[in-house]
C-alpha cells in the first residue's frame, strides 16, 4: 500500500525520493568508472604501456579521453616525429572502446533505477535523477584531472625498431633497386637511439566540460533507446515515434560493434 502511493505520489510530481536518487546515481557512476577504468588499465597493459610509466595515471588520463576530456602532452615530442598542434592532436584521440564500457554501464544502471521508479515517472523526478548523475559524474572527472598527470621515459631501444633493415644507419640493398635505405622515414634512426621524457597532463576545465556533454548524451540517447523505460506524463508521441527509430540505430551500431569484436577474436 505505502509503495503504491509512494509511485502515485512521485507519478504526480509531488515528491522525489532523493535518498533513491543519491544512491542510484552513485551506483551508476561508480561501475561506470570501474569498467571504464578497468577496461583502459587492461588496454594499457597489453600495450605494455605500464613498462614505461605509472600505471594510474595513464589509465586515469585514458579515462578522461574516453569521457570526452583533453591530454596535454609535453616534453620532446620532436624525437618521435611530433611537435606543436601534431603533439596536442595526436593526444586527442578518443579510446572508443574505453567510452562504449562507460556508456553501457552508465545507461544500465540509469534505466534500471527508472523502471524501479514506477509505471510512470514525473518530469520533476527524472531531472533529478539525470541531473545528479551528470553532476556526480562532472565530479569525478575533476578526479580524473587531479590524477592525470605523470612523465613517462620512452626507450627507443625497447620498441624494437633496432632489428628493423636499415634502422641501425647502414644501407637496405633490394635486388634490382639497390640501396632503398634513403626511403626509410628519417625518424626511424633517431628513434632508435632515443629516450625520450614525455610528460602529460588531464586539461581541467575541457575535461570537466567534456563530461558534462558526454555523459548527458549517453542519458538521453538511453532514454530514447530504451522502451521499457517509463517517461513523465504526455510524452507519449516520443514513446511511439521517436523511441523505435532511436533503439534501432543503437542496436545497429551495438551489433557491428560486437561483429568488430568478434573478427578480431
Amino acid at each position: 500500500m505505502s509503495a503504491a502511493t509512494g509511485v502515485g505520489a512521485a507519478g504526480h510530481g509531488t515528491r522525489v525520493p532523493w535518498g533513491d536518487v543519491v544512491m542510484s546515481a552513485v551506483a551508476a557512476v561508480s561501475w561506470a568508472l570501474i569498467g571504464m577504468a578497468g577496461t583502459a588499465a587492461l588496454g594499457l597493459h597489453l600495450l605494455d604501456a605500464d613498462a614505461a610509466g605509472s600505471l594510474g595515471p595513464m589509465t586515469a588520463a585514458v579515462v578522461a579521453l574516453g569521457a570526452g576530456g583533453s591530454v596535454t602532452p609535453s616534453g620532446d615530442m620532436s624525437a618521435f616525429g611530433l611537435s606543436g598542434a601534431e603533439a596536442g592532436t595526436a593526444m586527442e584521440v578518443t579510446p572508443l572502446g574505453v567510452g562504449l564500457v562507460g556508456a553501457l554501464l552508465l545507461s544500465y544502471f540509469f534505466l534500471r533505477s527508472l523502471r524501479a521508479a514506477g509505471v510512470v515517472v514525473s518530469g520533476t523526478e527524472l531531472l533529478a535523477r539525470a541531473g545528479t548523475v551528470v553532476a556526480l559524474f562532472v565530479a569525478m572527472t575533476g578526479g580524473l584531472a587531479w590524477a592525470g598527470h605523470d612523465v613517462i621515459t620512452v626507450d627507443g631501444g625497447s620498441l624494437g625498431l633496432d632489428d628493423l633493415p636499415g634502422a641501425g644507419g647502414g644501407g637496405v640493398e633490394i635486388p634490382g633497386l639497390g640501396d632503398v635505405g634513403g626511403l626509410l622515414p628519417d625518424r626511424v634512426g633517431d628513434l632508435v637511439d632515443a629516450e625520450a621524457a614525455v610528460g602529460f597532463t588531464v586539461d581541467t576545465a575541457p575535461t570537466l566540460l567534456g563530461g558534462l556533454g558526454w555523459a548527458a548524451g549517453v542519458l538521453i540517447v538511453a532514454l530514447l533507446a530504451s522502451r521499457r523505460t517509463p517517461l513523465p506524463r504526455g510524452w507519449d508521441a516520443v514513446h511511439r515515434v521517436v523511441r523505435p527509430a532511436v533503439s534501432a540505430l543503437v542496436t545497429v551500431g551495438l551489433v557491428a560493434v560486437a561483429a568488430g569484436l568478434a573478427a578480431a577474436g
